[in-house]
Parts: C-alpha cells; structure tokens; sequence
C-alpha cells in the first residue's frame, strides 16, 4: 500500500517571534502521522511545502524510514488553504492509497491544512484518528469527536487522515537510518511551477445600488420593520 504523509517544520515555542534565532524540528503530530504512515505502507512518500527549513522536515522522516520525499519550495508564510492549493497536483499525481496529516501544527493549531487538501484533493477524510486498521481496500477508524466520545468507522480507500498524538509512539531515527536518509530520493518543485503567483488583471468600481435605510424606532418596530424588508426581497 502507498501512503503518502504530508510534514511541517516548526520553529520551537520561544523562537516563533525571531526566525532568525528559532531552533526547528518536525511537527509533533506529523512525526506521529509519519510513523502511522511507516507502520500501514509499504512505500511512503513525505512532502513538505516550506523553505530551506522544511527539507530537515524530510530529512527526518526519511531516516525513520521513508522511501522517497517531495520538497516543494516556497518562502515566505502561507496559509492553510494556499498550504492544500500547493500540495494538492502532487497528491494527485502520486495517487496514493492513504493520505496522512498531523491533525495540527505546533505553530498555528487550525487543523485545517489537511481538511483542505482532502477537499481540494477529492478524497474522503477524517479527522481528530487515534486508530487505523487497513484491509480489503478499506480502513476501519477510530476518531474522537465532542465530548469525550470516540466513533468507529469504515472508509472506502483511497482517503486522508488528520491524526491524533495518541495513535502511535514515533520511533527515533538510528545513525544508520540518517546516513540513509541522505542518498534517498528528494525531489525538489518550486511552488510556483504547480500554482503560478497571482497577478491583478484589472480592478472596476461596483455598480452604485441603491441608499442604505437608515431604520429607527423600538427593537420591536425596527425587527417588524426587517421583517417586511426581507419579505418584499423574497416576493419581488
């Protein structure tokens, strides 16, 4: 089975306000997501979307154990969506069976990164997954929800996962497995070869509509008063 599992370098608490001086590691929970990946595959596939920092992302899950990674380069802050938008053509293209995030980043804690990408990818999702069995081309997922409930649910693959820190204990990397990770295929994007920047076409100036009605009165006759606003919007 291939699963491929996007990572995230992060910069360590006290160093987030000076890059500069900020010591980085791999994402606690994507480091949890690498290992689920490395216990369900047989070839894993680590991307990572960032600059010069974000190869050590791979680096390291390339020691643990990992076949082969995709650096896709770009500098310079992104969000979730923009974060999907870029790895979404290389999910795509390798077509893998199982798709694994972290269920957040140390460094923004949205979660919305792997949300996204399932979406923009076309793949059935689940988040918040503290369990993963794989068989007959499903998996079997147990994922918590409110209120200290859990769910068990079975997936049709393939699909993407946002997981828990409490799936799994990630291994370390052994000397052998570093010196390794250095001759292990890494291919390199720039960003902008899958999504070219943004550039401004033309701008316009909207179309005047009509005054805004300034409404006055009591809460009761400015509420009746909306009420026939949106009424006479419907009818007409």
């Amino acid at each position: 089975m291939k699963v491929l599992v996007t990572v995230k370098q992060v910069a360590t608490l006290d160093d987030r306000l000076d890059v500069e001086r900020a010591e980085w590691d791999l994402n606690s929970w994507d480091a949890h997501a690498a290992e689920a990946a490395l216990e369900l595959g047989d070839e894993v596939v680590a991307v990572t979307v960032g600059g010069e920092q974000a190869r050590e992302a791979l680096l390291t899950v390339l020691a643990m154990g990992a076949d082969r990674a995709v650096h896709i380069t770009h500098d310079g802050p992104l969000d979730p969506l923009a974060t999907a938008r870029l790895l979404a053509p290389v999910v795509q293209r390798e077509a893998p069976d199982l798709v694994l995030c972290g269920a957040h980043s140390a460094d923004a804690l949205n979660g919305a990164t792997g949300v996204a990408l399932a979406a923009l990818a076309g793949l059935p999702r689940m988040a918040a997954v503290k369990a993963i069995e794989v068989a007959d081309g499903a998996a079997t997922v147990v994922r918590e929800v409110e209120g200290g409930l859990v769910e068990r649910l079975r997936v049709k693959l393939p699909a993407l996962f946002t997981v828990q820190a409490n799936i799994n204990e990630p291994r370390y990397a052994t000397l052998r497995g570093i010196r390794k990770a250095a001759s292990k295929p890494l291919e390199v994007i720039a960003a902008e070869d899958i999504r070219p920047g943004a550039h401004v076409v033309a701008t316009t100036v909207p179309p005047k509509g009509e005054g805004a009605e300034m409404l006055t009165g009591s809460a009761g006759e400015v509420a009746a008063r909306i009420a026939t606003i949106i009424k006479s919007k419907v009818a007409g």
